[in-house]
């Protein structure tokens, strides 16, 4: 029912229950002995849910990835989504994007060409095809290079038509050659991976120092690969 960095929207929905407790009481309409609150009673209170986190159960699908946001409230789930249709070799980018994040769809792709021959895609794929890159909740503004990793995984499950694992979440900045550069909100951006059963995380390998300040409540549950190159996750990512 809230989605923040602190406490304060929490505390006003534990409140609103209380006060909704205290009408149906006085009106004698509550009927709970135990003075126990459960999920379900918490539904009945404040409504339904209004956010939504579970990716664990999600269907796998063909070029698209799950990724991991740093945001004003902390850590998010984003999925990064690309198609392919018949075209002249165009790339096509929607979902809001700030210039860098642009610029780190056009570094995947050009990694991904010139890198072809050794990913076993043909040649003649770009040439006869447009390519068209989109993140969802197009009404956010979304931007940083930590995206650029989640981005070429998502166009290498495309074009070699091996379906993503949706309960392994990715960040990094990728570099024209390959190499996976370090990024922000480690902390934040795990804790979103644990909300959305997310069981694997794939992190730069040059944010080790951030990953050990983690505690190990936190990331005990989670299988996190360090690595320092694309190449190194695409078998543990892809189907």
């Amino acid at each position: 029912y809230t989605r923040e960095a602190g406490l304060r929207n929490l505390k006003r929905q534990i409140a609103s229950i209380y006060r909704k407790i205290a009408r149906e009481t006085l009106r004698g309409q509550y009927k709970n002995d135990s003075n126990v609150i459960t999920a379900k009673d918490v539904e009945s209170l404040l409504g339904p849910r209004k956010f939504y986190f579970e990716v664990a159960g999600a269907k796998e699908r063909i070029g698209v990835t799950t990724g991991l946001a740093w945001t004003e409230a902390g850590g998010q789930i984003i999925f990064i989504e690309a198609a392919k249709m018949k075209g002249k070799g165009n790339l096509i980018l929607t979902g809001s994007l700030g210039d860098v994040m642009k610029e780190s769809a056009h570094a995947a792709m050009s990694y991904i060409r010139s890198h072809a021959e050794a990913l076993g895609i043909r040649d003649d794929t770009f040439e006869t095809h447009d390519i068209h890159i989109h993140v969802p909740a197009g009404a956010i503004p979304k931007d940083g290079p930590s995206a650029g990793l989640t981005i070429a995984v998502a166009l290498l499950s495309l074009i070699t038509d091996r379906p993503c694992k949706r309960d392994v979440a990715l960040t990094g900045e990728l570099t024209l050659t390959g190499r996976i550069l370090p990024v922000g909100g480690v902390k934040e951006k795990v804790l979103a991976a644990r909300r959305a059963c997310v069981t694997s995380v794939v992190f730069p390998a040059k944010n080790e120092a951030d990953i050990k300040d983690i505690p190990e409540e936190i990331s005990k549950d989670l299988k996190i690969y360090k690595i320092n190159e694309l190449k190194e996750i695409i078998d543990i990512v892809l189907n």
